[in-house]
């Protein structure tokens, strides 16, 4: 090999490491996250940022489409596009939402079981093999069905964002809490926060940040 092959060769090799890198966008997350809403815009989207305050991605969800579609950008240029969720039937649940990379391949999905959140909501963290590795609940789900009276109120369902605000935990297939969302006191439901509670495998947080992700965009009208 020649002196040129071997600068190709070297400069590949450092690009490589380089992509790779700025691809792993959620790995070694610095808790607490904070998903904030942009309120003024007419799409349904909302920034994270980790405890430093810096940006770890910008969710944006297609408007109008018949089926959900959400981007996940790097930070809110959209310069780079690090994820897509997309929904899909999947088994008996009601709805899956699968997670996929920036070259195309699918990772995991979560999923809601539409039975089981009649009365709290409920929602299944898959792995790229289709197995079950996490499970989304409601802390109270007595919140739910306050929220859901008094918003049938006229005046008083402006206030039910300030007054209800739900807990979700996050738990492994043993039962342990391993991360927990909460919604901020706010009249339009705009922030949220994530939280670590419990030893989280490096290798699912992608999976986990974006099921929550996914989680916000269907339950944030509530409270």
């Amino acid at each position: 090999m020649n002196c040129f092959e071997i600068e190709n060769n070297t400069f590949f090799q450092s690009y490589m490491l380089n992509y790779q890198t700025k691809q792993i966008t959620m790995q070694n997350i610095h808790f607490p996250v904070t998903f904030n809403f942009k309120v003024s815009t007419i799409a349904n989207d909302f920034t994270a940022t980790d405890s430093s305050g810096k940006t770890i991605a910008y969710v944006r969800q297609k408007m109008f489409k018949l089926k959900e579609d959400i981007s996940v950008y790097n930070d809110d240029t959209k310069s780079r596009l690090e994820y897509q969720i997309k929904a899909d039937k999947w088994l008996d649940f009601s709805t899956a939402y699968a997670f996929f990379n920036r070259e195309g391949k699918e990772f995991g999905k979560v999923v809601r079981k539409g039975w089981k959140s009649l009365w709290k909501a409920h929602y299944e963290i898959i792995d790229q093999h289709q197995k079950q590795q996490y499970v989304i609940n409601e802390q109270n789900p007595w919140v739910k069905v306050l929220d859901s009276l008094i918003g049938e109120i006229p005046i008083l369902n402006f206030f039910t964002g300030y007054l209800f605000n739900p807990t979700y935990i996050v738990k492994n297939n043993e039962g342990k809490e391993i991360v927990k969302l909460t919604k901020s006191k706010s009249f339009l439901g705009k922030t949220f926060e994530v939280s670590k509670v419990g030893e989280l495998d490096n290798d699912d947080d992608d999976r986990i940040m974006l099921s929550l992700m996914m989680f916000v965009l269907l339950e944030r009208r509530r409270g």
